[in-house]
């Protein structure tokens, strides 16, 4: 979370405060009430009227970019209006009180038992989930889950003597970083190496000891839409316990993939058919297609989460039992999952899934018919492609790119990738349900009229800046 100070520099007169309102926004009388606006950085006085409340704020937020254009977010940012519809009757609703709206819960259960089926799960009656506000929360979960396996095998060293560690690879999403720096937790991550942007499965194996509580597995990187290879991840670990006796789970990290794969990946085992994976956890706003608020953390069984980590209430109006960081929550974006599992089924995903990558590639192609760029993924795992200046391009870098992109309205983000290539910087586009093949154009377009401009350039303008940094979206 950022953290945001106070005012900055020297505050507006009355006369300046007067004139930041349009008098129009008055109820009867334009001018009666609006001597001055209400202060930024401290409660008014009194009320406003609703009109001008809302007037106020919705201004503002006018220079806020278009979210269908940020190709830099994995989050939904479309849905249908009557799923609009079905969030706002519920967002009165408290996720945690299942007692009072105990159809809402069983919509939860529902979705959990759909994702265990989706997943493979051995016997998806039994297989044990829960709804989160999002993949980190639901990563949380799962190593927290992990941990205290870990410990309770362990009890006689720990916290003693052994400090547990976690193996991934080094492009794994900030939230695994907070994890393990939130519950005293060793990372190791496996760097990249030449053109491998993500987890090696024997370098991972490796890294493993009898302090391990467990490797993630990330399907679908956020830094270049690649899927890791998570058979050949069990399969190394599976050598690795036949050689030294070390039982290492699998927790797969499908923030994206894990609504992708399913539908048009059918052949692809990463899921709860290898009996190492323990748990999974996928965004439902991501591509689950649900607007921001609602991610998902299962295990094989319940045997994977340990019973004392589950918390049970009984002030809410019965037994309730619960597996979260957070408590209170509204309900809608649990209602808005189960409203499009139930629109979409398996086909509609399929088709939504196919229709993104289908775009995704066809970019990328487009982008690489321009001539001055690279791929380095081409959008036929994750529908998200990275690219990077190609040789003897030396007049602009991707970061050029990105900032006059910004000027047409395009978020395309540009980043440096960690150890060990921090010598290469990309571009990154994720193309999400609801950008279409015509967008797809109009963002080549404008990338048509800019090339001559850039291509004009002496060096590329972000060396004025220093260095750059990476970006963890």
């Amino acid at each position: 979370m950022a953290l945001h100070k106070g005012s900055h520099g020297k505050a507006p007169s009355d006369e300046q405060r007067r004139l930041a309102l349009n008098p129009f926004f008055g109820e009867a009388d334009p001018t009666a009430p609006m001597a001055t606006a209400p202060p930024r950085h401290q409660l008014p006085d009194g009320p406003l009227p609703p009109s001008t409340a809302h007037r106020l704020v919705h201004d503002e937020l006018m220079l806020d970019g278009n979210s269908r254009l940020n190709l830099a977010t994995f989050v939904t940012t479309w849905m249908e209006p009557q799923a609009d519809v079905l969030m706002s009757e519920c967002r009165d609703k408290n996720m945690i009180d299942k007692d009072e709206y105990p159809r809402t819960a069983e919509l939860e259960r529902r979705c959990v038992a759909m994702l265990a089926d989706l997943w493979h799960a051995p016997d998806p009656e039994t297989a044990v989930g829960c709804s989160t506000t999002g993949s980190s929360e639901a990563c949380m979960l799962a190593g927290m889950a992990l941990k205290r396996r870990w410990a309770a095998r362990n009890k006689d060293r720990y916290p003693a003597t052994a400090r547990p560690n976690l193996v991934m690879g080094v492009n794994v999403q900030v939230c695994w970083d907070k994890f393990c720096t939130f519950w005293e937790v060793e990372p190791r991550q496996v760097p990249m190496e030449g053109e491998r942007f993500h987890l090696d499965p024997q370098a991972a194996a490796d890294l493993c000891d009898e302090n391990t509580i467990g490797v993630v597995g990330i399907l679908g990187s956020t830094f270049d839409g690649s899927y890791e290879p998570i058979a050949e991840l069990c399969a190394a670990l599976d050598d690795l316990q036949e050689r030294t006796g070390l039982d290492i789970p699998v927790h797969v990290d499908g923030a994206s993939g894990g609504m992708v794969a399913p539908f048009i990946d059918e052949d692809l085992v990463w899921d709860f058919r290898l009996p190492r994976v323990s748990s999974i956890n996928t965004s439902g706003h991501k591509y689950g297609l649900v607007y921001p608020g609602v991610g998902w953390a299962l295990w094989r069984s319940p045997a994977e989460l340990p019973e004392d980590l589950v918390f049970r209430v009984n002030y809410l109006g019965g037994d309730m039992p619960t597996f979260a960081l957070n408590f209170s929550r509204p309900g809608a974006q649990v209602v808005a999952q189960y409203y499009t599992f139930l629109r979409l089924g398996r086909e509609g995903y399929r088709a939504v899934q196919q229709a993104s990558r289908d775009v995704a590639r066809g970019l990328a192609e487009a982008f690489e018919a321009l001539g001055d760029f690279r791929l380095l993924t081409r959008g036929d795992e994750l529908p998200v492609f990275a690219l990077t200046t190609g040789s003897g391009v030396d007049a602009y870098d991707v970061f050029d790119v990105s900032r006059r992109l910004r000027e047409h309205g395009w978020l395309v983000p540009a980043y440096t990738f960690p150890a060990n290539r921090q010598d290469l910087s990309v571009l990154r586009v994720v193309c999400r349900n609801g950008f279409s093949s015509d967008l797809a154009e109009l963002l080549i377009e404008d990338m048509r009229r800019l090339l001559p401009e850039l291509r004009s350039q002496s060096a590329p303008l972000s060396r004025k800046h220093g260095p750059q940094t990476g970006f963890h979206h």
